[in-house]
């Protein structure tokens, strides 16, 4: 197999190293505009060799992992280079643009959008990590416009790296996801942004900083510019999960400005709940 991989950070680069294990016999090419990247994969041997898109006619299997504005641009790109019984699929954390950009290309059914759940705040070749995706979630959307034989060998590899797969129609995942994904790494971004600007009058702040800021302001390492384009694409129902959760701190604060203690130990005892729903869901392994 020929497996080319577009853009080679932390997705695209763990899915080589899936790849490599699960697959010794395939080659792997990587393309990424950072030429730096691209040294840097060869000389981490997560890929095989370097390729342009002229190359990608002779591709069996195409990873399209670039930020999702670059996405709309070159997933056609794409598809008018590879062959008849390439498939190509992406990661991206938005699927309703995307598809609504490809829904009329001659060679949609070569197409399977996804969004497999995983990641750390880190970026480029160095930050992949072999077995990334076991035990994570991946959404399929829009499966029935993909050739089924397509969809049968691009599934027999996602078993094979351990991923559980959910099927769900673009809008709704773009609604789910800017809960449990989008919010969190704005909230991220904004309590770091809260304490830098008093840190600046208090040098002692990240002194004091414990276990619990580091794993909540974590996601604030994360790549601006992979960010703001998901930000944009998902915009409307960012805007409406940030309404809900500032409506939900007003009333906390308004709770301590009542001396409304008992109040405040309901809503945190309320929400302890959300410790058995993520039972299911297992850390990064970093």
């Amino acid at each position: 197999m020929n497996i080319f991989i577009i853009g080679i950070g932390l997705i695209g680069g763990s899915m080589a190293k899936d790849i490599k294990r699960l697959r010794p016999d395939a080659k792997i090419y990587g393309i990424d505009t950072n030429s730096s990247h691209v040294e840097e994969a060869l000389a981490l041997q997560i890929i095989d060799a370097k390729a342009d898109y002229d190359e990608l006619s002779s591709a069996d299997m195409v990873i399209v992992s670039i930020p999702v504005d670059v996405l709309l641009t070159e997933l056609p790109r794409i598809l008018d280079a590879v062959k008849d019984d390439c498939v190509v699929f992406d990661g991206g954390s938005t699927k309703s643009l995307i598809c609504k950009t490809v829904e009329n290309h001659p060679k949609r059914r070569n197409y399977l959008a996804c969004h497999p759940i995983a990641g750390t705040e880190f970026s480029g070749p160095s930050a992949a990590i072999e077995n990334l995706y076991d035990g994570k979630t991946n959404i399929i959307c829009e499966v029935e416009k993909t050739a089924f034989k397509l969809q049968e060998k691009t599934l027999e590899l996602f078993q094979q790296m351990g991923m559980r797969i959910r099927y769900m129609n673009p809008e709704a995942h773009d609604k789910h996801i800017a809960y449990v994904s989008h919010l969190s790494h704005i909230s991220s971004f904004m309590l770091g942004k809260t304490v830098i600007e008093k840190e600046k009058n208090e040098r002692d702040i990240f002194d004091m900083a414990g276990s619990g800021f580091e794993s909540t302001v974590r996601l604030a390492k994360s790549s601006p510019a992979m960010w703001t384009p998901i930000f944009e694409q998902n915009k409307e129902n960012v805007i409406e999960t940030l309404e809900e959760y500032i409506g939900n701190l007003q009333a906390f604060k308004e709770l301590l400005v009542e001396d409304d203690y008992k109040g405040i130990y309901k809503e945190m005892n309320d929400t302890n709940k959300i410790k058995g729903i993520l039972n299911g869901i297992p850390l990064n392994k970093k």
